[in-house]
C-alpha cells in the first residue's frame, strides 16, 4: 500500500515534504491535518468512502460515491482540504466543528450532497462534482468529533455533516448489484445513527504547522 500510494502522490504532484503514513490496524493516534490523504473508514461495517468515474443511473447522474470493503483500492483516497479563500494552511491542525470539503484524490471531484434521492434507499445523495476550479457549499461538511475530543485524530470516531442538508455522512449494508466487490450504498441521513460513524484510516498524513 506504502509504495502505490506514494507513487501516486509524486505523480499528482501532491507529495511536498515529510509527512506519516497510517497502514490499516495502526494503534497510535495521528493528528490529521489540512493536505492530508486519507481514507475514511464505515466504523461499523468497515468499508471504506470510495469514488471512481461511474456516475450514478438516477438521480443527479454525478459520479457515484459507494462503501468500498477493497482496503487496497486507491480510489478511496481523500484530500482533506479547508473552504475556499480560507486562511487555513496545509498542515494545520482541524479542530471540532471546522467546515472541511474532501477532494477524490483521483478525479479531484469533490465530495457533494444535495436533495437528490439517494438509489437504493431513497435518502439524501451523496455524489462526487467538480473539481480544482469547482467548488460549491454543496461540497462542505462539518466534522463532529465524537466524545471530549478537540482536534481530529485517527483513533476518533467521527460524523460528517452536510451543510447545506443537514444531512450525515452514512452507509448500510444495501449493496449495489451492478457494481463489483460488494459495494455499499452512500448516502445522507438528517438523524444521529451508529450508521454515520466514521474514522480516519490509511493515508499519508502531513505534520503539524509549527509556524506562526
Amino acid at each position: 500500500m506504502r509504495l502505490s500510494l506514494l507513487l501516486l502522490l509524486f505523480f499528482l504532484g501532491l507529495h511536498e515534504g515529510p509527512f506519516r503514513t497510517v497502514s490499516a490496524g495502526a494503534s497510535d493516534a495521528v493528528e490529521i491535518t489540512y493536505g492530508s490523504v486519507l481514507k475514511l473508514m464505515h466504523e461499523r461495517t468497515k468499508h471504506r468512502l470510495h469514488s471512481h468515474d461511474l456516475p450514478y443511473g438516477s438521480g443527479s447522474g454525478q459520479q457515484s460515491v459507494t462503501g468500498s470493503p477493497d482496503v487496497g483500492d486507491s480510489n478511496s483516497y481523500w484530500i482533506v482540504r479547508p473552504q475556499p479563500d480560507s486562511s487555513t494552511r496545509q498542515g494545520d491542525i482541524i479542530e471540532n466543528g471546522a467546515v472541511i470539503r474532501l477532494q477524490h484524490m483521483v478525479t479531484h471531484a469533490w465530495l457533494h450532497s444535495h436533495l437528490y434521492a439517494s438509489p437504493l434507499s431513497g435518502n439524501l445523495e451523496v455524489s462526487c462534482f467538480g473539481g480544482d476550479d469547482q467548488s460549491d457549499t454543496g461540497d462542505f461538511w462539518r466534522l463532529e468529533i465524537e466524545g471530549s475530543g478537540k482536534t481530529w485524530k485517527t483513533n476518533q470516531h467521527v460524523r460528517l455533516l452536510h451543510v447545506d442538508t443537514n444531512g450525515y455522512l452514512h452507509s448500510h449494508e444495501k449493496k449495489f448489484n451492478r457494481i463489483a466487490g460488494g459495494q455499499q450504498e452512500v448516502c445522507g441521513v438528517r438523524d444521529k445513527h451508529r450508521d454515520n460513524v466514521w474514522l480516519a484510516a490509511e493515508g499519508v498524513y502531513l505534520p503539524v504547522n509549527v509556524s506562526k
